[in-house]
């Protein structure tokens, strides 16, 4: 390659990366405009943290955001959101759908499950260096994932060697908050040994919208065979358990449950584990 042509092809690369700058500089800039003009909001950081050209449109790219806010009601508390954008660099679009497909593209962008993500205190069964792994995100108020859930760990329980099986706690708290008692003595029934928490505690005949605590856990103690008390469940470590959960769905942009992966990439059919033993 001529001196001339290497000169060419450098300026055109720092060109795209310029452009991808301003790009990624006029989407915070936007958000920060958006977002700021919520009353409810004292302090307002908005930062693009990748981007990723969408083959499938040109000119076109995705973009995560990482949006950190303090309300004004609780100024001591940071929320914490990861957002998917996406931008041609004059129009921006939370939401890009394949009219072909019917495929949202931000299920096409969204990151794959990094092996940092399987944690000791997440493995319910299997071993961890089986042949295949396997991480779920489920509340167990849920309708989908009372149907899913137990039926496929007990299929992978039976083959340790086949499947390291990582399950996360994920409540959706707006419809079922009565899943933020069971998640926190599921957490505390597996750490004392309590077998198969993870697929009892989906016997419990509550309604999701209880919010007595006592009746919660009385319910809970029954199908599972614990005895976790109200203080246990209130620990500093059991929040931590709790919060690094959430900070692996929001890392990995869950959407609903059950949400399931196999191997780092998302199994949308939720079947691929049948395929193996």
């Amino acid at each position: 390659m001529s001196l001339m042509w290497k000169l060419l092809a450098t300026m055109l690369l720092l060109s795209s990366l310029v452009n991808a700058s301003t790009t990624g500089k006029k989407i915070e800039n936007y958000l920060d405009n958006e977002f700021g003009d919520n009353p409810r909001i004292l302090n307002l950081d908005v930062k693009v943290v990748s981007e990723k050209p969408l083959k499938e449109l040109k000119g076109w790219s995705s973009y995560v955001v990482d949006v950190h806010a303090v309300l004004k009601d609780k100024p001591k508390e940071t929320i914490k959101q990861k957002m998917i954008w996406f931008s041609n660099g004059t129009v921006i679009s939370k939401e890009l759908i394949d009219m072909k497909s019917g495929e949202s593209f931000t299920d096409m962008v969204k990151p794959d499950f990094q092996k940092k993500y399987y944690k000791k205190e997440n493995l319910i069964y299997g071993h961890a260096n089986a042949k295949h792994r396997v991480a779920i995100f489920s509340d167990p108020m849920c309708p989908f994932c009372k149907e899913f859930a137990p039926s496929a760990l007990t299929y992978m329980k039976k083959y340790p060697d086949t499947f390291a099986v990582y399950y996360y706690h994920y409540p959706i708290l707006r419809i079922h908050p009565a899943s933020a008692i069971v998640i926190r003595a599921a957490v505390v029934a597996e750490r004392q040994g309590v077998k198969d928490v993870s697929i009892n505690m989906y016997k419990m005949k509550i309604n999701p919208h209880e919010k007595n605590v006592e009746k919660i856990l009385a319910e809970f103690n029954k199908v599972t065979g614990a005895h976790v008390t109200q203080k246990e469940i209130m620990t500093a470590s059991v929040n931590k358990q709790i919060a690094d959960d959430n900070e692996v769905a929001k890392s990995v942009f869950v959407g609903g449950t059950p949400t399931m992966y196999f191997d780092e990439k998302i199994d949308k059919t939720r079947k691929l584990f049948k395929s193996y033993k």
